[in-house]
């Protein structure tokens, strides 16, 4: 069975550093043309294109097969794409120039390259080197910290607004940075793949002149700078787990602009991402008339929601120093007439009454389950008869080591409050019953996060 005309097979494995590799020749970049060309071509139905793990012929790079036939290419270029798709799977005849045609040859070589690559692991565990994965694991942090100094610094948006690539000197002028250890910081952005180096001079790559420079049409700068106020709450991990608690840090509502607009907007960017498919598996009960938004933020999901179910009014319930950012959005979505904002706090605030779909996003892995039973009662109580509740979070296996992002992200909750967590599909199924909820379902998303509903009985 050939459920594609071709199905195209390109290594992208990644070895350790100094070793010969398909990534390391360029392979992304064909994978990224491939793709481009298919689609441009209108050939998506008949071709598929899929990455693999190391074909054997690492130093030939980048290498990919395509079947039915069992093509072996090796030394593809982006620049060969437009060729490789006209002659291959358009006129169905390999690029002949790229082909490796001698099958003994070939067989040879991929046979002694794994024979060398086994024998190289061996003799690292035999000498007990540490694993290139857990070295890498340890030292990520590295790779973190260099992107958000870059974004402190406004590196991206500067050489954005250059409008031509700059030499480490003009950075570290428009900066007012050292050019030594300007230019040290642009070199490693460049090994990244975020920066551009020519000549000696430097220029965004597209993924930093799409995300992160300010104005960008998905900007995401901003949002990302809230992962300094994480550097810094990450680094007292060691004394939150001897004590149980991170440092005293003050309630959300008085840290101040520098703290809540990289936070909103953080929360924002990922909200307006998933919004519209939550809208689309919580639906809207025939009849509703009224949403409750608790601790909506940015106001992005009252707003899809508003967008998607005319009939229907929403009322973001935040803190004072949040519900101003999320009127600015309402007023952008032009939905001032339907979408509301209500100054509380969730911890301890009554919601008012008569509503009939309360959403709950991203808000009980900041409290503990005592906390998240109190509110979830008076969730209960907002509701009339019918009512919903949806929260939306990381729900985890019965014993919290799955999924990977949940029990990490459980960590951030150890650094960053006092009792917040990852919880459990029965621990959210115990509480929900508590509260009076009826019909409790979990309702998987495909992460990054999922959805727990109740229904007032």
């Amino acid at each position: 069975m050939h459920p594609f005309r071709y199905h195209v097979f390109v290594c992208d494995q990644r070895k350790p550093e100094g070793q010969p590799s398909c990534p390391g020749h360029g392979s992304q970049a064909v994978i990224d043309a491939l793709r481009r060309e298919v689609a441009a071509r209108q050939l998506s139905d008949s071709v598929m294109v899929t990455t693999c793990g190391s074909l054997g012929l690492c130093e030939h790079g980048p290498n990919l097969v395509v079947y039915p036939e069992g093509t072996w290419y090796s030394g593809l270029t982006a620049a060969d794409v437009p060729e490789l798709v006209t002659e291959h799977f358009q006129n169905g005849r390999p690029l002949a120039r790229l082909v490796r045609q001698d099958e003994r040859a070939l067989k040879q070589e991929i046979t002694e390259t794994r024979s060398r690559a086994m024998a190289a692991l061996k003799a690292r565990d035999a000498a007990g080197a540490i694993p290139e994965e857990l070295a890498e694991t340890v030292r990520g942090y590295m790779a973190s910290r260099i992107v958000l100094t870059a974004l402190e610094l406004d590196l991206f948006t500067a050489l954005a607004r250059a409008g031509s690539p700059l030499g480490a000197p003009a950075v570290a002028a428009a900066l007012a940075t050292d050019p030594r250890a300007t230019e040290a910081l642009l070199n490693a952005l460049v090994a990244l793949g975020l920066l551009v180096k020519k000549d000696g001079a430097f220029a965004n790559g597209p993924l930093a002149a799409r995300f992160l420079v300010a104005g960008a049409r998905d900007d995401a700068s901003v949002g990302l700078k809230h992962n300094l106020s994480l550097w810094k709450t990450w680094s007292n991990l060691t004394q939150a787990v001897r004590e149980g608690h991170p440092p005293p840090r003050g309630d959300m509502d008085q840290r101040g602009d520098d703290w809540t607009t990289p936070f909103i907007a953080a929360m924002h960017k990922n909200a307006a991402t998933r919004a519209p498919v939550v809208v689309q598996a919580v639906g809207v009960a025939q009849g509703a008339r009224r949403l409750i938004d608790i601790g909506g933020g940015s106001g992005a999901y009252s707003i899809a929601f508003a967008q998607a179910h005319p009939s229907l009014s929403c009322d973001v319930f935040d803190l004072s120093t949040v519900v101003p950012i999320a009127a600015r959005h309402v007023a952008e979505a032009g939905l001032t007439e339907r979408v509301h904002t209500v100054v509380g706090d969730l911890r301890k605030d009554a919601f008012g009454t008569g509503y009939d779909l309360a959403l709950l996003s991203a808000i009980c892995h900041m409290l503990g389950p005592e906390e998240n039973r109190d509110l979830l009662k008076r969730v209960f109580a907002a509701l009339g008869p019918g009512g919903r509740v949806v929260i939306q979070d990381n729900v985890m296996s019965a014993d919290k080591t799955l999924p990977k992002a949940g029990a990490i992200f459980a960590i951030n909750m150890l650094v960053g409050t006092e009792r917040g967590g990852s919880y459990s599909k029965e621990e959210y199924t115990s509480w929900l019953a508590e509260a009076g909820f009826g019909e409790v379902r979990h309702v998987s998303m495909g992460g990054p996060s999922d959805l727990m509903v109740g229904t007032r009985r």
